[in-house]
């Protein structure tokens, strides 16, 4: 069965790829601390360097804001699912039979919370998130109002993920959606979220509802 996929999937090449080995890079750090033959003090240089010759080409802040969000619908730069986010896992969610949305993550030491687990506020982004692409998937929309959370069981670090998301029901500018985060058959966070049909303008582009 195709999976119609919601969210940017990483690319082989270009900007990407580079974002990956800046993911790479970090989780590689963390896992090794100071307990590495290194030189840190030169390594420290050289990625200051890169990080400046980077910096020194980009464009200013506010052109870079419009090129991000010029697209209709899939970003690539958010912190859950987009590719050109270092911060990001990257998620991918697709749409599943039954108007929910669904993606597989497998998270590191970077997101690391109580010992060999996932931060709580990782799984709250990761739901959050979740939860507002199934709302665009069903046509309706916003930001987030309320986001309540229940932890069933520690969520294990390097381990298949699924999170998934699916709209409740919509009464006026009021929508509900619910959420979970499963390993195998077992849930192990519960969210639902109360969103409000509101946009803010997109850089650029028109005043926001």
């Amino acid at each position: 069965m195709t999976l119609t996929e919601l969210t940017a999937r990483p690319d082989e090449s270009g900007i990407d790829t580079a974002v990956a080995a800046v993911r790479r890079l970090a989780a590689a750090l963390l896992a090794a601390g100071g307990r590495v033959d290194l030189d840190l003090d030169d390594l420290a240089r050289r990625l200051s360097a890169m990080a400046g010759e980077v910096e020194g080409l980009a464009p200013e802040l506010a052109d870079r804001m419009v090129d991000m969000w010029s697209g209709e619908g899939v970003t690539r730069h958010d912190p859950v699912t987009g590719p050109e986010n270092a911060i990001a896992p990257p998620l991918v969610l697709c749409a599943e039979d039954g108007g929910s949305v669904a993606g597989t993550v497998n998270l590191g030491i970077p997101y690391q919370g109580p010992p060999g687990c996932v931060h709580g506020g990782i799984s709250a982004l990761l739901l959050d998130h979740t939860l507002g692409v199934a709302n665009a998937h069903a046509g309706t929309s916003g930001m987030t109002g309320t986001l309540t959370l229940r932890y069933e069981r520690p969520v294990p670090l390097h381990t298949d993920l699924v999170v998934r998301g699916w709209q409740e029901r919509v009464e006026g500018r009021k929508i509900w959606s619910h959420g979970t985060i499963t390993s195998g058959e077992e849930v192990l966070v519960r969210a639902e979220g109360l969103f409000i049909d509101k946009h803010l303008a997109r850089p650029g582009q028109e005043v926001s509802r």
